[in-house]
């Protein structure tokens, strides 16, 4: 009945049977000789060290991909709170470049400027004027307002244009906007830097510490008598100063302003215009005499105030004009400014005038221009100063 069973080959029945470990570790040999014989034939083909560096690449940027998913995981960036609350350090948050403080002024609202924003163009300084067109309803406040200044700014540094009257704007006018709030004076010759301060009510070293100015204590010099050319513009940041009541001053006259001098150039009685502060400028750029000076004794009541041919002449103080042309006394070209407080001023042998009967000066005004005309030897300006009915000493009233 055993016929039918195999052959018996020495090894018993459990010999014979192999159990499922026997199996794997039968498999592993087959499977190891696969990559070993896939690799020999990538060898073969002389792929083995871009192989090798393809793998390396692959494991490192996975590498990398990890760290970087840790990172983010661990060091969350909180984007609310880098918003910042405009302090200078968040300045370097938020790319806004912070301006230099300047001690005794306020920093400018508004001038910062982007670190992204990429021009060719210098970046906008903080002690830079601009102008402003005026267009049809505008008004001091607003536009004060517009550019953070008080209103009284815009007209302190528009005098001449606004004559401190907040009405007087109009479309098409062009006005001057400071970059903080303060005062525009025109330096006059014979101005003391103390005066002008004072008056401004700021220190002398606020003006000359104020970039826009271009001043140093060196070049200044002495307060009482500074090397400050006249004409220069001059700000006097944080400043104030009184209103000109231009209203009262042009109907304050007591009588029409008329010439005290007669010749063609005589102009009409005139009953309004702009009252002199009393406060005499120099009428030339040059502060000194050529030719005679003022000698009652052999008729000569005026000054001869050295310069050359077509240098400008200012008016002394504030007037209107009440001659303008030729004279018959042998001044040649004439001007005579009415000063509403019982002064006039004339200013003889004038090579041209610019300006005519009846306008409205301010100190400082280019009136003419020197010259020779009349009964004169050379150029130079025949100054006298009346008042009342009678011419006095100029050098009485001129700063020196």
């Amino acid at each position: 009945m055993f016929d039918d069973l195999p052959p018996n080959d020495g090894k018993t029945g459990e010999d014979n049977l192999s159990s499922p470990t026997d199996a794997k570790q039968s498999r592993q040999p087959a499977v190891l000789t696969s990559w070993v014989r896939f690799w020999d034939r990538v060898k073969k083909l002389g792929m083995g060290d871009i192989a090798l560096r393809t793998g390396t690449a692959l494991v490192t940027i996975g590498l990398i991909g990890l760290v970087v998913w840790v990172m983010k995981g661990n060091f969350v960036v909180d984007e609310v709170a880098i918003e910042g609350d405009g302090s200078a350090a968040d300045g370097l948050k938020t790319g806004v470049v912070a301006l230099p403080e300047y001690e005794g002024v306020a920093p400018v609202e508004g001038l910062s400027k982007s670190a992204e924003t990429t021009t060719d163009a210098p970046s906008e300084s903080r002690y830079e004027f601009i102008t402003y067109e005026v267009v049809p309803g505008d008004t001091i406040f607003g536009i004060s307002e517009s550019y953070g200044l008080q209103a009284e700014t815009l007209l302190w540094t528009n005098l001449t244009t606004l004559r401190d009257n907040p009405a007087a704007i109009y479309p098409g006018q062009v006005l001057t906007i400071p970059p903080i709030d303060g005062v525009l004076h025109t330096w006059n010759k014979g101005d003391g830097l103390n005066g002008v301060s004072e008056y401004f009510n700021v220190t002398p070293e606020v003006i000359i510490e104020w970039p826009g100015n271009n001043l140093s204590y060196e070049t200044v010099g002495d307060f009482a008598n500074p090397n400050i050319e006249h004409g220069t513009v001059i700000f006097a940041p944080g400043g104030s100063r009184t209103f000109h009541n231009w209203t009262n001053s042009i109907l304050s006259r007591d009588e029409p302003a008329e010439s005290a001098i007669w010749g063609e150039g005589k102009c009409a009685p005139v009953s309004v215009g702009p009252i002199g502060t009393g406060v005499f400028i120099w009428p030339a750029d040059d502060p000194s005499i050529s030719g005679y000076d003022y000698s009652p004794e052999i008729n000569h009541f005026g000054i001869d105030v050295a310069g050359d041919l077509y240098d400008p002449l200012y008016a002394v103080d504030n007037g209107v004009v009440v001659y303008a042309g030729w004279s018959d006394w042998g001044y040649g070209n004439v001007i005579a400014i009415d000063h509403g407080n019982n002064f006039q001023s004339l200013y003889a042998h004038l090579e041209s005038l610019n300006v005519g009967c009846g306008a409205f000066i301010t100190k400082g005004d280019i009136i003419g221009y020197m010259g020779s005309t009349g009964n004169s030897s050379g150029p130079h300006l025949h100054y006298e100063l009346i008042l009342g009915s009678g011419r006095v000493n100029p050098h009485h009233y001129l700063p020196y």
